[in-house]
């Protein structure tokens, strides 16, 4: 009876997931609008899609302080920066970046899952029109219903067979090796990603990207210390935002932009990544959809194609960056891709 009933468990699953997102962010969405928070309600659609965890396994609770914390501090220092910075734009990134990464590489390493999400965070009142602290407020808030509706319709919709059934079915993540402050500092990755991400927006400027903040975003997501890592997040962003914009795209030529279409849009996302087998990138694709679709909300036809190039010029950033300063870098990625061809 198992076995029979085992194929069946993968796309339910899926079905269920797709459920999940599209009520949660459906329900983020017109319960930000109801409360006056629309300005914020696109954070809360893409908190809302990426708090749904595809196994519907439960989060450790200090995600839940932690997450609207790490929000709240970018916020703040994005906000308060911003007035007392005078300059252009890419001066406004540059000093602002290298306070949040500063600040975020002083967190401890168990905390280091949410160093790029402060620098991400940081720089996002910056690219508002009028960024205030009546804004930050409202978009907290709307994180915070995000959080509320996407993790409670995940646990009101968990089965029995979603919870492992023995502790070691599912081993917990080996603790990183605590370093000092001083080591944390210490380290030449940190310093040679802080001078590239502080550079970035206005690379991406001279080399006349529509949406220059893409090069910037894509040096602080994808940039790592080994260029192996660097490719499997190239590999991840580009197929989740190639992937992430069908969906909006066709929701929104259909159906305009509501509620309802939102809850289509973000759970039509995650059911095509569940149904395609790619997984994997179900969250950049799911940040991708709520992104594009909750937060610009008049999707022209011309930001798909504009949006897709100048993420791969910031992808292009991250990986040139990786292979001009590892050693060596060049040669094994091109024999690890002969040895990956077939026939080989």
């Amino acid at each position: 009876m198992t076995p029979a009933a085992a194929p069946v468990a993968g796309p339910l699953r899926g079905l269920r997931l797709a459920l999940v997102v599209a009520l949660a962010t459906a329900l983020t969405w017109s319960t930000c609008h109801a409360l006056g928070l629309g300005g914020g309600a696109a954070y809360g659609v893409v908190v809302a899609a990426v708090i749904v965890r595809p196994d519907f396994s439960r989060w450790p609770p200090p995600v839940f302080v932690l997450l609207p914390l790490v929000v709240a501090v970018g916020l703040t220092l994005g906000t308060l920066l911003r007035p007392l910075i005078d300059g252009p734009t890419v001066w406004q990134f540059a000093v602002v970046t290298v306070c949040a990464q500063l600040l975020a590489q002083s967190l401890p390493d168990r905390l280091r899952l949410v160093r790029n999400l402060l620098a991400v965070v940081a720089v996002l009142p910056l690219l508002a029109g009028n960024a205030t602290w009546l804004a930050a407020w409202h978009e907290l808030l709307a994180v915070i219903i995000g959080i509320s509706f996407g993790a409670g319709l995940q646990a009101l919709l968990r089965l029995p067979a979603d919870e492992p059934r023995e502790p070691h079915e599912r081993p917990e993540p080996a603790e990183p090796p605590s370093r000092s402050l001083a080591e944390r500092f210490a380290e030449r990755f940190f310093w040679r990603k802080l001078t590239i991400s502080a550079l970035a927006l206005s690379i991406g400027t001279g080399l006349g990207a529509l949406n220059p903040k893409y090069l910037y975003f894509g040096v602080v997501l994808l940039l790592n210390d080994n260029v192996a890592a660097t490719v499997e997040r190239v590999r991840d962003r580009m197929i989740g935002v190639s992937l992430g914009v069908l969906m909006p795209w066709l929701v929104f030529n259909t159906f305009g932009v509501n509620e309802v279409a939102v809850g289509l849009a973000l759970g039509g996302t995650a059911g095509l990544m569940e149904a395609l087998g790619l997984g994997l990138h179900l969250r950049t694709a799911m940040i991708s959809s709520g992104v594009t679709f909750a937060g610009y909300g008049v999707l022209t036809d011309w930001y798909v194609p504009s949006r897709w190039i100048d993420y791969l010029l910031g992808c292009g950033l991250a990986l040139g960056v990786s292979l001009a300063f590892e050693r060596g870098a060049l040669q094994r990625l091109l024999r690890s891709a002969g040895r990956d061809q077939p026939g080989s």
